[in-house]
C-alpha cells in the first residue's frame, strides 16, 4: 500500500546532560511549514573479490549513518524549529537532539541521538517568507521498535 509522506512523523527534542533515553512527553513534531523532508542517508561499501567466486566483486555496506534534511518556511513560534534554531550558533554536545521517525503506517519507529547541522532559520527573498532548513544526522544506527503514542 502506497502512503503518503506526510504521515510520516518526525519529532525532536533536546539532550539533557546526564539523559540515556529521550522522554516521551518531550517530543515535538518537526512538521509545520516544513514542506520537504530528505532522505540523506550516507553509506559507506567495501568492494572486494574471493577466491570461492568467479573473481567479480561484492559489495559490503560497512557503515551506515541515516540522516534527514527538512525544509519549509520557518515559523519561530514552533517549538520544534525553534529548537533546532537555537543551536545554529552552538557547536559540539550542544547541537545533539534525540531524533525520532514514526513510519507512515505508524507500525515502526527508530530513536536516536542526532546532530543538528546546516540550520537556515530566516534566509530568502525580501518578498518571500523566511525559510527553514536543518539537517538531523544520526550519531550512530537507531533503535527500532514499535511506537507506543502515534
Amino acid at each position: 500500500m502506497r502512503m503518503k509522506n506526510a504521515l510520516r512523523g518526525h519529532f525532536v527534542q533536546d539532550v539533557v546532560k546526564g539523559q540515556n533515553e529521550p522522554v516521551e512527553a518531550n517530543w515535538l513534531e518537526l512538521a509545520k511549514w516544513i514542506s520537504t523532508v530528505s532522505d540523506d542517508t550516507n553509506e559507506e561499501t567495501e568492494e572486494s573479490a574471493y577466491y570461492d567466486g568467479d573473481g567479480t566483486k561484492q559489495s559490503t555496506v560497512v557503515s551506515v549513518q541515516g540522516a534527514y534534511t527538512f525544509e519549509g518556511s520557518y515559523d519561530r513560534e514552533d517549538k520544534a524549529q525553534e529548537l533546532i534554531a537555537s543551536k545554529k550558533y552552538k557547536t559540539g554536545d550542544d547541537r545533539l537532539v534525540w531524533h525520532k521517525v514514526v513510519d507512515a503506517g505508524g507500525k515502526k519507529q527508530w530513536i536516536g541521538k542526532a546532530t543538528a547541522s546546516e540550520i537556515v532559520a530566516g534566509s530568502g527573498e525580501a518578498s518571500g517568507y523566511e525559510e527553514f532548513k536543518a539537517k538531523l544526522t544520526y550519531n550512530e544506527v537507531p533503535k527500532e521498535s514499535v511506537p507506543t503514542n502515534v
